[in-house]
């Protein structure tokens, strides 16, 4: 009996195949047989992985991704000169692609559903699902004890509908078997949008928007906190700053991508 109720589900995974072969989520061609069968849902075949435009993990800065030069050795050698002029409440901070091209459209079709049976596709899930557990692999420290998204407040969540770092931070969890938790932040204020703002203005706009629900619980002691789109680290900051207030001790930012920064004025 206990067999059959392990190999069910895989043998229904297979007839399903057989009936209905997976295709890629962008050009619709059938994916190879030797794809993640754990996923159950269409992914990308390789062409169309590769134009997604990813970012290199390796000669860059463990917060910003910058390109590191190496002329400054012995100084945080995994950070950035800008970076280190500038404190941050994490630790690290990961993004699998770049927020253009093709990696900026699934992101849009994703967090801006068309209306009506077409928003149900699953395409845009399914091919962000394997950004984010990218974004994941990434993390060169311990294993999380706690997964947490960045919060939206009510009144958006009530106007969207869903909250995309949710829906993120419960693919991240489920891949590495680590606990999810959406209950540990929340967010204080509605703040205005972060495009067109500098790094200072995007700081202050932020500055007091989150807080813990429960202070008196007890924190998990390494967070890994989960957004979509990252571009100065901002938001992800602030909120790392509330958790390590309430004895979080490491928390490290994950994200799908981040931004070339052409919607932030100014000079970097």
């Amino acid at each position: 009996m206990l067999r059959e109720r392990r190999h069910g589900p895989a043998i229904w995974r297979g007839l399903l195949d057989l009936i209905a072969p997976a295709r890629c989520a962008s050009c619709r061609e059938p994916l190879d047989e030797t794809r993640d069968r754990e996923r159950r849902a269409p992914s990308l075949c390789p062409r169309c992985r590769r134009a997604l435009p990813w970012i290199e993990h390796e000669g860059r800065c463990s917060l910003c991704q910058g390109q590191l030069d190496g002329s400054h050795p012995g100084q945080g050698e995994h950070i950035c000169p800008a970076c280190r002029l500038r404190p941050s409440h994490l630790e690290s901070c990961v993004a699998a692609v770049e927020f253009d091209g093709e990696a900026e459209r699934w992101i849009h079709r994703f967090k801006y559903p068309a209306p009506g049976l077409a928003g149900l596709d699953p395409a845009p899930l399914a091919v962000l699902r394997e950004c984010a557990r990218e974004a994941a692999d990434r993390v060169a420290t311990s294993r999380a004890t706690c997964v947490i998204p960045v919060p939206l407040h009510r009144r958006r969540l009530r106007a969207r509908g869903f909250n995309p770092a949710a829906l993120l931070a419960r693919e991240i969890a489920r891949a590495n078997r680590v606990p999810l938790d959406c209950g540990w932040l929340r967010r204080t204020r509605d703040t205005p949008s972060q495009t067109g703002l500098d790094r200072s203005q995007r700081r202050q706009n932020v500055a007091g928007a989150f807080a813990c629900r429960n202070p008196q619980k007890e924190p998990p002691q390494r967070v890994w906190l989960v957004d979509d789109v990252v571009t100065t680290g901002a938001t992800l900051n602030e909120a790392a700053a509330v958790l390590r207030d309430a004895g979080v001790s490491s928390v490290v930012g994950i994200c799908l991508a981040r931004t070339t920064r052409r919607d932030v004025a100014g000079p970097r």
